[in-house]
């Protein structure tokens, strides 16, 4: 069976946006990433152990191609001198460790953060299409074949529905919970023919490049979460890692990603120099409608027109939802919505619902405060409990701290 992963180029953009500027901001930071499912699968993980093994070998076999290369090159984002970086690019395998603890799979990711970052995507893909192949392929496909056309239809029914004063546009977010790189592909290649009104690019850089469609994302939870470790005042570290985004992509790339101490917090750093330079901001925890009312207030108070900002939604989203965000939201503000899981793996089957985190930086522990129940990972809770105190971040109902 052909190897799961085709090329160095198939992850999230985001991965690409925050390599580039911690190596040009922090290129000595050590870092360490662990391996969660938050669910219980249909059989032990710790099954696929030498599978996963494998699968680690050959993408640590892997390099950049130079079409690959020049296709990075292409996006104005993209440094030079980064992309001459990837182009002597590898994957070490030390750096990365499987293992098991009694039905679990455990992976760690130990090393100079620029070179154990990148495995997540990667690590969190290889798992879910494993896991998958272990289930009727052929009848998943079906399934997956008919809910996608449904979803279809669904966007051609609402294309007739009033519009709002601004566009709906959605995009793919589905590379890491994929049930396998084949249908990921397929449902891609399906919504840029059938809906492209609507389908407006991927996360996926290889299919972008591919499909000649646009890549998108910005920043995740790791980037923001580092700066907690990077000699600031903890206090201090969502505005620290704001103005060495600004400093790096002067402009582009404007979308800031609000949650990992609570949008309150957030709103707190987010004055009015930073409000005009970021173009949005992107919510991924925690009742989005409440969310976005928080956000069209603040930039109310700051005197700025929300009709030139946006909304991005992307936290567990399908269709109808981002249809009524849409309806909620769009007459006041343009509106985004990223889409994964329902998007590259609504197949019938049950869903791994897997992570890849960043759990230190530097020899210190570093956390996310989620707005949602399960989603807060930490290992240390005293570094927890004293994040919370600083940040005046309440302990959400069902959370979990490990």
């Amino acid at each position: 069976m052909k190897p799961i992963v085709r090329s160095l180029l198939e992850t999230d953009l985001y991965k690409f946006t925050m390599w580039q500027a911690l190596l040009h901001g922090h290129p000595s930071a050590q870092a360490e990433y662990a391996f969660v499912c938050r669910n219980k699968p249909a059989y032990p993980l710790a099954e696929l152990k030498a599978d996963v093994e494998r699968e680690l070998d050959h993408l640590c076999s892997l390099s950049f191609t130079p079409e690959e290369i020049n296709y990075l090159r292409s996006l104005r984002f993209i440094k030079s001198d980064f992309a001459d970086f990837l182009t002597v690019f590898r994957f070490q395998r030390h750096f990365i460790t499987v293992g098991t603890e009694g039905e679990d799979l455990t992976i760690r990711a130990v090393g100079p953060q620029v070179h154990v970052m990148g495995f997540e995507i990667f690590v969190l893909y290889i798992v879910n299409e494993l896991y998958f192949r272990r289930f009727d392929v052929d009848s998943a496909l079906v399934e997956g074949r008919k809910r996608l056309a449904a979803k279809i239809d669904l966007l051609r029914d609402f294309s007739i529905a009033p519009a709002c004063r601004h566009p709906f546009e959605f995009f793919d977010f589905g590379v890491r919970r994929r049930f396998s790189g084949a249908w990921h592909e397929e449902v891609v290649a399906t919504l840029a023919a059938a809906v492209p009104q609507y389908f407006k690019g991927t996360s996926n850089v290889y299919l972008a490049m591919k499909y000649k469609l646009v890549p998108i994302g910005t920043m995740a939870h790791e980037y923001l979460q580092s700066f907690q470790s990077f000699g600031v005042r903890l206090r201090d570290f969502q505005k620290a890692a704001l103005e060495d985004w600004v400093q790096e992509y002067r402009g582009d790339l404007g979308t800031a990603l609000t949650d990992v101490v609570g949008m309150d917090a957030f709103l707190a750093d987010f004055d009015l120099y930073f409000a005009k330079l970021f173009d949005g901001l992107r919510h991924d925890s925690g009742d989005p409608v409440v969310w976005g009312e928080k956000a069209l207030a603040h930039y109310a108070k700051l005197r700025l027109d929300a009709h030139t900002r946006r909304l991005v939604f992307s936290d567990g989203l399908d269709l109808p939802t981002a249809f009524s965000l849409y309806r909620h939201f769009a007459d006041r503000t343009m509106t985004g919505f990223g889409i994964g899981t329902n998007l590259s793996n609504d197949t019938g089957i049950k869903a791994l619902n897997v992570v890849m985190k960043l759990m230190s930086c530097n020899g210190q522990p570093v956390a996310k405060l989620s707005d949602s129940a399960g989603k807060t990972l930490c290992k240390d809770e005293t570094f927890l409990a004293y994040l919370r105190q600083v940040f005046h971040h309440p302990v959400i109902e069902g959370d979990s701290q490990s």
